[in-house]
């Protein structure tokens, strides 16, 4: 299966929403880097498409989703308190807040490509620490969406709303591409059996899926 065309990660920081701050085997966290003003950072959605590269090679890109995102406070001593201001308000009268939080990202890996291809499994090694992530674009979230077996990694994640995300990944997907009902079917009927035809368990997770 081909790459799609594109710059390769690390050469170009438009979409650099985030740095890997841990990294393992099979999933990685990254930190939101700070927006240009003063706000909080722009958390991806649940299910969202990201990128990053491997610890050993510049030329292997790690592909994943978003499975889980927090915001916290950087002092672990002081948890946050209700203010009652709203964002314009604490932008003039406590700008010192938007310093003082940090957004995370889980992320699991659902594959790589190396030269011009795609391989649905998991990486030799794992992502770098300190490396960009990036958004994925349509056309790459589509191209490796064109198998269906990474759908067994995401059935199977610890601490992550496992049918919350599926049906955010396949939502994500389904619009992305524009409404292809057969890609649809055939991601459903695979689901289908990775659930062992647990049919109210599928049912509950394509409610979800809409234009």
């Amino acid at each position: 299966m081909r790459l799609p065309f594109s710059s390769p990660v690390g050469r170009s920081t438009a979409s650099h929403i985030a740095e890997v701050v841990s990294s393992s085997t099979t999933e990685f966290t990254a930190e939101c880097l700070p927006p240009p003003d003063l706000n909080f950072p722009q958390v991806p959605a649940l299910g969202s498409w990201v990128k990053t590269q491997s610890f050993a090679s510049t030329d292997t890109t790690v592909y994943g989703v978003v499975s889980f995102a927090s915001t916290t406070s950087i002092d672990t001593v002081h948890r946050a308190v209700a203010l009652g201001m709203s964002l314009k308000e604490l932008q003039e009268q406590q700008p010192q807040i938007f310093a003082m939080f940090r957004s995370e990202l889980r992320v699991v890996i659902l594959g790589y490509g190396m030269g011009d291809r795609l391989y649905q499994h998991l990486p030799p090694q794992p992502p770098q620490i300190h490396q960009a992530v990036h958004l994925c674009s349509p056309q790459e979230v589509i191209q490796f969406t064109e198998e269906v077996h990474f759908w067994r990694n995401l059935l199977h994640i610890a601490g992550a709303p496992v049918d919350e995300l599926l049906s955010a990944v396949l939502r994500n997907v389904y619009q992305l591409r524009q409404c292809d009902r057969p890609w649809l079917v055939q991601a459903s009927r695979h689901l289908g059996v990775l659930l062992k035809d647990d049919y109210d368990r599928l049912r509950a997770i394509l409610a979800q899926v809409h234009p």
